[in-house]
Parts: C-alpha cells; sequence; structure tokens
C-alpha cells in the first residue's frame, strides 16, 4: 500500500518528535527537553483511527547560513515538506506564536501543500491563549493538542481525512513480504556512515558533514539493489561508553544498539586511514553477543589506495584480532566516491545466506564421528567425557547442540575447536555459532 505522506515541522523544542512518536504508537525518535534533538528526517507508519500515513519528524526550523549545520538540517526539512502530501506546523501554545514562527509559517504556506496547524503543549486548557493567538499565523484554526498527553486526536484525525488522499493499493511484487533485508550501518564517530548511505540510495537524504556525531536517531530508509529490497538503518557513531557523559548521546547510541538487535546483516564501518582502533573491536564484539551477521567495511579505501598490499595485511589483522567471527568477509569501499558499494551490498547477501543455513542433523553426526576421532575430548575424573550425537536447533545465527554425558565439565578449548569445526565443515564464515552442551542423565543415577 503506497500510502500518503505528511511532516511535522516548526521551530526548536515544540514537541515534533513528541507527536510523531505518538502517531507512530512507539517511541522511534529521541526526545530531550532542549532544543536540537532532532537533525535526520526520521520516517514511520502513522495512524490515528482509520487514517493512515507515512509520518516524517524533522528538524526544528531556524534561519542560519546555508552551509553552516543549522543551515543543512534546514535544507533537510524544506526537502521534506516538498515530498509531502500535508504538513502539520506545530506550535507551543503556552509560549504562543513568537517572531520565530512566522517566516516558516510563511514556508509552509508557499509550499501550496495543505498545512495543519497543532498548538501542541495545550493539555488541560493550558495555552489556549496561545492557541487563540495562532489564527495569526494565517494558517487555518488551530487544533488544541497535546501530544505528550493524547489531547486532541479526534481532531487531528478528522483534519486528515480531509486533505489527506487515499492509499493506493498496490500488490507487493518484491517478494520479500514487503519488508526486505534490514541491514544496520555501525561504526565509530565519522567513519562515514551517512555519507555511505546517501550514496547507496543516490540523493543527500541523511545530514552528513565534517562534524563528528552528527547522526543522532537511527533512521531506517527503504532502498532497492538489483531487484532486492533491502532496508537499511543509519545509526549514531559509537565511542567508549567511558567517554559519553552527555544524556542525549546516551539516549542516541541506545538506539543504535536496537537497529543492531532488529537488523539481519550489521555492517561495521571501519575509517581505512586508522581501522581496528579498541573501539572497533569492541563494536564487532557487540554485534557478535547479539548473534547478528556481519560484514566489515574498509570505508575512506579512497585515501590509502596507492598502499600496496594493505588489504591483505588488514584481512590478516582481523583473522588474528577477531577469532570470534573468523572468515567474515573485509570490503574496501569509498562511500564518498561510491566504489565498493556493489562488492559491499553482495557480502550482505552472503552473510545473509549463511547465518540463515540449516545443517542437517546426519551432516553434522558424520562431521561429529570424524572430529571426535582426530581429537576425542578428554578426562575427567578418570572418566572420559563423552558426546554422543548433535543437531541444529535453529539458524539466524546458527545454533547446534551437543548431549552426552559431563558436557559441563568439558574445557573451553576443546569447546572452541568443535565451534571452528562446524566453521570449516558446514561453511559458515564470519556469522555467530551458538553450541549447547546438554548433559543426558543417567537412568541409574539415584535421584
Amino acid at each position: 500500500m503506497d500510502l500518503p505522506t505528511v511532516a511535522i515541522v516548526g521551530r526548536p523544542n515544540v514537541g515534533k518528535s513528541t507527536l510523531f512518536n505518538r502517531l507512530v504508537g512507539r517511541k522511534l525518535a529521541l526526545v530531550d527537553d532542549r532544543p536540537g534533538v532532532t537533525r535526520d528526517r526520521r520516517e514511520g507508519d502513522g495512524s490515528i483511527g482509520d487514517v493512515t500515513f507515512r509520518i516524517i519528524d524533522t528538524a526544528g526550523l531556524e534561519e542560519a547560513d546555508a552551509d553552516s549545520l543549522l543551515g543543512r538540517m534546514r535544507a533537510q526539512t524544506e526537502a521534506a515538506i516538498l515530498e509531502s502530501d500535508a504538513v502539520l506546523f506545530v506550535i507551543d501554545a503556552r509560549a504562543g506564536v513568537l517572531p520565530a514562527d512566522r517566516p516558516f509559517a510563511e514556508l509552509v504556506r508557499r509550499a501550496g501543500i495543505p498545512v495543519i496547524l497543532i498548538a501542541n503543549k495545550a493539555e488541560g486548557g493550558a495555552g489556549m491563549a496561545g492557541a487563540y493567538e495562532a489564527f495569526s499565523l494565517g494558517l487555518g484554526d488551530p487544533i488544541p493538542f497535546s501530544a505528550e498527553h493524547g489531547e486532541g486526536l479526534g481532531s487531528l484525525q478528522d483534519a486528515l481525512r480531509e486533505v489527506l488522499p487515499e492509499p493506493d493499493e498496490e500488490e507487493d511484487e518484491g517478494g520479500e513480504g514487503g519488508k526486505g533485508l534490514r541491514v544496520a550501518i555501525v561504526g565509530r564517530p565519522n567513519a562515514g556512515k551517512s555519507t555511505l548511505i546517501n550514496r547507496m540510495i543516490g540523493e543527500d537524504r541523511l545530514l552528513v558533514g565534517p562534524e563528528a556525531g552528527i547522526t543522532r536517531d537511527s533512521i531506517s530508509l527503504d532502498w532497492e539493489w538489483r531487484g532486492r529490497k533491502i532496508k537499511l538503518h543509519d545509526t549514531a557513531g559509537m565511542r567508549r561508553r567511558a567517554r559519553i557523559d552527555d544524556k542525549l548521546e546516551k539516549l542516541a547510541v541506545s538506539d543504535g544498539l536496537r537497529a543492531v538487535r532488529f537488523a539481519e546483516v550489521v555492517v561495521v564501518l571501519l575509517d581505512a586511514t586508522i581501522p581496528f582502533e579498541k573501539q572497533d573491536l569492541t563494536i564487532v564484539d557487540l554485534v557478535e553477543s547479539e548473534g547478528r551477521s556481519l560484514v566489515i567495511g574498509l570505508n575512506k579505501w579512497d585515501l590509502v589506495a596507492d598502499q600496496p598490499g594493505l588489504l591483505k595485511t588488514l584481512r590478516e589483522d582481523c583473522t588474528r584480532l577477531l577469532p570470534q567471527v573468523r572468515g567474515v568477509s573485509v570490503v574496501s569501499l569509498s562511500g564518498l566516491g561510491g566504489e565498493g558499494i556493489d562488492k559491499l551490498m553482495q557480502a550482505v547477501v552472503d552473510a545473509s545466506e549463511v547465518w540463515s543455513r540449516r545443517v542437517s542433523t546426519a551432516r553434522i553426526n558424520a562431521w561429529l564421528t570424524d572430529a571426535l576421532q582426530r581429537n576425542p575430548p578428554p578426562a575427567v575424573s578418570g572418566r572420559r567425557i563423552k558426546i554422543r550425537y548433535g543437531t541444529q536447533v535453529k539458524s539466524r545465527p546458527p545454533h547446534f547442540a551437543l548431549f552426552g554425558n559431563q558436557l559441563d565439565a568439558l574445557p573451553k578449548s576443546y569447546t572452541r575447536y568443535l565451534v571452528n569445526g562446524i566453521r570449516e565443515a558446514f561453511d559458515l564464515p564470519g556469522t555467530p555459532i551458538r553450541l549447547s552442551l546438554r548433559t543426558t542423565k543417567n537412568p541409574f543415577e539415584k535421584s
């Protein structure tokens, strides 16, 4: 279904992100008391009763030089207005109409798009004077509203029903249930995540610049690569936890971690000029512990491409530093120049297939017999540990279970031997592997 699009706009700190969260029914956008929290456009599927739409949360409108960060944020908001079927123009009813509201009210009026005026923070009748003052903006009747408490939803539903076109009913022909492969791009600040995604989708959809830490919200975008539907998630840069003392940065990193948990493939983007920093290794370890499939991207490769043999050296470093994801794909690329994106996406698709792979019980037990003959388990208290059989209990990530006696006494070194054997025998490079050891009860043992 092709939904109509609604953009939420207004000056900073009037409650746009709170309204966005209310309409999508989840706390997707970061919310804080300070102004300017939202920077990128964030999209979600919203609804009020039987009225459904695509909703866009935008950065607060402010006057600024076009080349500054605030200017680039404003350009993103203006782009959202132009691609929308309707605009929700939000003011703070308690503060009333401020001089900063008027030029932006003129901006949305000139766009020629239906505008619904929201007088937010009017819960319990508070701010009604400010709501009446909003008539002076010339945007029609204001709707007294409270995004925090949900007051005024009925009036907003009626207003949206009047201005929005009917959704276009179309059959999904993607063959992926309309959702696509979920791919999260993560890494340290300034690794080039947003620049890479902009190059992938072919438009300046995400805010970029030389400043570190521009991205705050985890932004999801629908894309298609070689006929395959992809849902890309851009995330905030992840610094070492000890260096994070700002509440907003903590919220941004938590939002990125949530994107990792819901992704199928995670691309850990490294800066090729300073790869495999301690924080890079920590991020990979986090992805592995969450059980997500993994690809490592060496971004900004154009800056080091003149160093012969560097890629081979970095792949060897990866094998040495990240044994828990042995065989992971390491792809060189340039998000700014666009080189290597096809190689990266092929690695992503391959990693997803490995992550979803299932191995028959017969093959597992044939491998297990051979592995036990080559390297039998050690003895414990004079009794040899016996592993009788194994099976795969689930995929995504591949999870295997081995059954036998005294398996709780199996040394970690032998467990690693088994995991490495599984990875090599069944061609599971780079994906997390889970191994459960289940001791069967002795029927002759007294309870």
